[in-house]
């Protein structure tokens, strides 16, 4: 069963929060994450991208460099930037992005659900981005970037989440990109009872998003035990940083793929070795998929829109996604892109971009385009249920949990 609990969060001030909440490190390059760090010098991301604070042909994983984030974190509590609640508590972190909402709890999950696999994974992560943030995270002795969890919707959570709505919330502001974020806190002992029993009913968590800052931590977690082999399991080491929300209210979008050539075909030996499968039709407007198994492609100015014919759809749980058949029908076979992970003749463009930005790198640096249906949040549970993996780039979330809102220290 899934073993959640809360915590003594350190979060800004309130007069703070809209300053120091931040998207999360990795949605930047080296110099974005530089010249965004230098509009708000309270914004987490500061903290989250220490490198910002050095001459830019400096070492980023030098040791320096996550020691200057433990000591900018610390100053900062010191001076009341940031203040740590006196009771461990629940939280509830609401986005609203264009008109629509979703909530989740704020609590900590449990390194030992992540390794017996009661909190289920659907990505592989990579030892090189893994170690970053194991660093991070260690030399801070503090999880600073939550882990995107989701569950199958149960109501008596739902209705008391709304009830502690009721109440006026401690942060409640819109980001610069339009994003509306309201938190509230917790801490009646009869209400934290009550939803830890709830998720203790659980049978599994998934993780949504995060998979690396998830292996980071619980990477963390399990050094500390090595360090303390002492331990009760109550150390807070033991336990991560997890926004957790109810599987109804999550909105997947598209993850398109851009590809620089046509691996020596010409525009109609192309579209001549996928028509076995595809029903192919010219179009005079963008192709948005509407619905699942129809693709648009964006190739010599001009979109086509390509729908799978009924018997080429596939069974299997990973198979059967659209980004897995866009991979195994017309990618790998006819393109050439064997393995999307490491050839670099292939590229991602996230849903929120639109389909327009398929056509700008089409008429930039990439010859062929591809849009597909987005991954639903019940695909992603089924990959996850069957013990699978989900090719990469196959879900992009939006929007964005905030660094800089909750931090979990893990100090013995």
């Amino acid at each position: 069963m899934a073993k959640i609990k809360p915590f003594k969060a350190w979060r800004p001030a309130a007069k703070y929060a809209s300053k120091t909440a931040a998207l999360p490190y990795d949605v930047f390059n080296r110099s974005e994450a530089r010249t965004e760090a230098l509009k708000e010098p309270l914004s987490f991301l500061n903290i989250d991208r220490p490198e910002t604070q050095f001459p830019e042909n400096a070492d980023m994983y030098s040791t320096q460099v996550y020691e200057k984030a433990a000591s900018m974190l610390k100053e900062q509590m010191y001076q009341g930037v940031y203040i740590q609640d006196e009771k461990p508590c629940y939280y509830i972190y609401e986005l609203t992005m264009d008109g629509r909402s979703q909530t989740g709890l704020v609590a900590c999950a449990s390194v030992d659900d992540y390794m017996n696999n009661v909190i289920k994974k659907h990505e592989n992560t990579r030892a090189e981005k893994e170690e970053d943030r194991i660093r991070h995270v260690d030399i801070c002795s503090a999880q600073t970037g939550p882990i995107f969890l989701a569950y199958h919707a149960q109501k008596q959570v739902d209705e008391i989440i709304e009830e502690v709505k009721k109440s006026t919330p401690v942060y409640d502001f819109i980001s610069d990109d339009g994003i509306g974020h309201r938190c509230w806190v917790i801490d009646h002992e009869d209400q934290i009872e009550y939803i830890t029993a709830q998720f203790d009913h659980m049978a599994s968590l998934y993780i949504a998003d995060g998979h690396h800052r998830a292996a980071s931590a619980v990477k963390v977690g399990l050094r500390r035990r090595k360090k303390y082999p002492e331990y009760n399991g109550n150390e807070e080491f033991n336990s991560f940083l997890s926004v957790i929300f109810p599987d109804d209210q999550l909105k997947i979008l598209p993850y398109y793929r851009v590809v620089r050539d046509l691996n020596h075909h010409t525009v109609e030996s192309f579209f001549n070795e996928i028509s076995t499968y595809f029903d192919i039709s010219d179009q005079t407007a963008p192709v948005a998929p509407e619905k699942p198994y129809v693709f648009g492609c964006y190739l010599e100015e001009k979109w086509y829109r390509l729908e799978l014919k009924p018997a080429y759809i596939p069974d299997d749980p990973v198979d059967k996604l659209d980004v897995s058949v866009l991979q195994n029908l017309v990618l790998a076979p006819v393109l050439g892109i064997k393995d999307p992970k490491t050839d670099h003749r292939i590229d991602f463009v996230g849903g929120i971009r639109g389909v327009g930005e398929l056509e700008r790198r089409c008429k930039t640096d990439m010859k062929i385009a591809f849009s597909t249906y987005a991954t639903t949040i019940g695909q992603l549970f089924d990959v996850a249920d069957a013990g699978r993996l989900m090719p990469p780039k196959s879900t992009w979330f939006e929007p964005k949990l905030r660094s800089g809102l909750f931090i979990h220290q893990i100090e013995v």
